[in-house]
């Protein structure tokens, strides 16, 4: 049996702020968790011992474990990875590890090991929050190739930004071609969420962009006009206003659906603020 050898190349990447709230990424795992369902508790194959990579989780390892807690309910045999490319928060984070847990130093490039069955460890979904951020546009690409490099046919990648709290995020869903001699990856949706105890502002995810996607509202990009639509079908459906955010929110993506844009499950995933706009043509 061909046996693998541990990723031991330097880690590719940057530091970051490190900075994050409990909680704060409860939503996203909510989306996760129902997006693909399959995905996570599939167990076939190379699948069935894969890792959930939490990227870069920061000075503490907060969102690896309530990750972990949350999308355990899908698999409760869910190996779970943190990576992070700063020594000591990995050495601080340690303790918190078990059997199924780990914490190590790495970035775009997965520090995967031989797995219990003597193999080189498989990735079925890697989530990169406030992380690619602080890079510059061109460098996005080459860090989604190194990342998916490590990803398994049909896993998934989700690069996203959120505020603070976790209110408003927005994210590029990423997925592996099914291919495994010949793979390649594709921008599979555009998703923006929201705490719907909020009003509807769409400034407040413009603001929170990707970073393949932020400085291109200009006029004549694709995100460009996708975000002015957006804005009108908030306008039009003000009326919904009345009966709360959540309301105003779901009339607000039906209308971009009548608008041509092919929104994701609008009755449900609206309703719990995610609005999922599939195969979006913006030039990633």
């Amino acid at each position: 049996m061909q046996r693998f050898q541990p990723n031991t190349s330097r880690p590719e990447g940057q530091v970051t702020r490190g900075k994050t709230a409990p909680n704060r990424l409860r939503n996203v795992d909510h989306f996760l968790a129902s997006y693909d369902p399959t995905l996570l508790s599939r167990r076939d194959g190379s699948y069935r011992d894969a890792l959930y990579v939490d990227l870069g989780y920061g000075a503490e390892p907060t969102t690896t474990l309530e990750s972990a807690a949350r999308l355990r309910l899908s698999n409760p045999h869910l190996r779970v990875l943190g990576v992070e490319i700063e020594p000591e928060r990995v050495r601080r984070s340690q303790p918190f590890g078990d059997n199924a847990t780990f914490f190590r130093l790495g970035g775009f490039n997965m520090p995967l090991q031989e797995a219990p069955d003597g193999r080189l460890e498989t990735v079925r979904l890697v989530r990169a929050f406030n992380v690619l951020r602080q890079y510059d546009e061109a460098k996005v690409k080459p860090a989604y190739d190194t990342i998916m490099s490590s990803v398994l046919p049909g896993g998934l990648l989700l690069d996203g930004t959120s505020d603070p709290f976790g209110r408003v995020w927005t994210g590029n869903l990423i997925r592996q071609g099914d291919d495994p001699d010949n793979p390649h990856w594709n921008l599979e949706a555009l998703v923006l969420g929201a705490n719907l105890g909020l009003d509807l502002d769409v400034e407040a995810f413009q603001t929170r962009l990707p970073k393949s996607f932020i400085h291109r509202m200009v006029p004549g990009e694709p995100i460009s006009r996708f975000m002015e639509d957006w804005k009108a079908a908030t306008r039009e459906t003000r009326s919904h206003e009345v009966w709360g955010p959540r309301d105003w929110f779901v009339a607000a993506g039906q209308n971009m659906r009548h608008k041509g844009y092919r929104i994701a499950r609008p009755s449900k995933w609206l309703r719990r603020g995610w609005l999922v706009w599939l195969n979006p043509d913006l030039g990633l």
